[in-house]
């Protein structure tokens, strides 16, 4: 590493002190690993870069342009942020196929905008980043590919980046982008390709969770089970491509229908399950019609066809005394689902 620049009122001007400050700098970045790998859900990963990088840099402003899914072709910046403002009409995304993005994965490093600037002529697709004023761009690459464009705004300091800070960034930001590429990989092995909502047995291992820090916190736990009626006849009738769209589109409008602490999966075939925290029978009913409402309002188009799709559900509130595993509540769900088809189909239906 280059000589670190020293802090204001400090000397670094002896041969020990430098190498007492890269010891430090090296165990901080230990802490640094340690805190990115000891999660793997996307968002709380996030944050912790942010506020990570802004500790560690002492800068004020923070962001990062990120994929929003596993085959996003691009990078946003919607809310991967902190201390930046936000201009709303402006387009803050960054497509994977610019020529930007090439120039980071064969000459990796740190880069300020007029850096860029240089190198295309213009910063055309980079409206956004450039509307930022970032002091640094630091690219963040993982197994040969980039899946993150991280941006600094100005320093508490207000003094540029020396060598050494840059070296320490982008140890910052290759520790960023293997935390991020792993939980890319978690998210794969997790989620169903098809509908982008999590499989059935990701589900049951959050759920067993969910339903003991409930019982110790006695707040209450619902979830919903839901079919799609007559799927078979989509099938049928017009293919299984489709089957396949009106599957897409019951996952859509569930996923749409609950807040991000909640949990929705695909349970097997065309029957999707969620879980919903804090969140008591009543409630769920309600949950549960608003979705059911919204299948049934928003056509499914296949071929220039309008395809209309009900779907029929029940939903179970967790209850300590009767549910001693994760299967019986999904039981008392799967009944009242089975209730509401016996009962003519696209309706909600309670346990019990």
């Amino acid at each position: 590493m280059d000589e670190p620049r020293a802090a204001p009122g400090i000397a670094v001007d002896s041969e020990r002190e430098w190498y007492e400050k890269q010891i430090y700098d090296l165990r901080q970045l230990l802490e640094v690993s340690k805190s990115l790998n000891s999660t793997l859900d996307y968002n709380i990963l996030i944050d912790s870069i942010l506020f990570t990088t802004m500790g560690q840099m002492k800068v004020l402003k923070a962001g990062l342009f990120a994929r929003k899914g596993i085959d996003t072709p691009y990078f946003s910046f919607h809310r991967n942020y902190k201390g930046f403002d936000i201009d709303h009409t402006i387009d803050y995304t960054i497509s994977e196929d610019h020529p930007a993005i090439k120039l980071f994965t064969r000459q990796y490093g740190c880069y300020t905008l007029e850096d860029i600037q240089r190198r295309f002529g213009s910063l055309a697709g980079l409206e956004g980043l450039a509307s930022l004023e970032p002091s640094l761009v630091v690219p963040l690459k993982a197994k040969g590919i980039i899946n993150g464009i991280l941006v600094l705004g100005e320093r508490i300091d207000e003094e540029p980046f020396d060598a050494y800070e840059r070296e320490y960034v982008l140890s910052l930001a290759a520790m960023a982008a293997i935390a991020i590429n792993n939980a890319f990989l978690f998210e794969m092995t997790t989620t169903d390709m098809m509908t982008k909502l999590k499989m059935k047995h990701y589900f049951y291992t959050v759920l067993i969770e969910r339903m003991e820090q409930a019982a110790l916190a006695e707040k209450p736990l619902s979830i919903i089970m839901l079919d799609i009626d007559f799927f078979k006849k989509f099938n049928d009738t017009y293919g299984h491509l489709c089957g396949d769209a009106v599957l897409k589109h019951v996952a859509r409008i569930v996923q749409e229908s609950i807040r991000a602490v909640d949990l929705a999966a695909r349970y097997g075939g065309e029957e999707f399950c969620v879980l919903l925290l804090d969140t008591d029978r009543d409630r769920a009913m309600a949950i549960a019609e608003r979705i059911r409402l919204g299948v049934a309002s928003a056509a499914t188009d296949y071929e220039g066809k309008s395809l209309c799709v009900t779907i029929s559900l029940g939903a179970a509130q967790y209850d300590p005394a009767r549910d001693v595993s994760a299967k019986s509540l999904i039981d008392r769900a799967d009944r009242a689902l089975y209730s509401s088809k016996q009962n003519g189909r696209d309706r909600v239906s309670a346990a019990d």
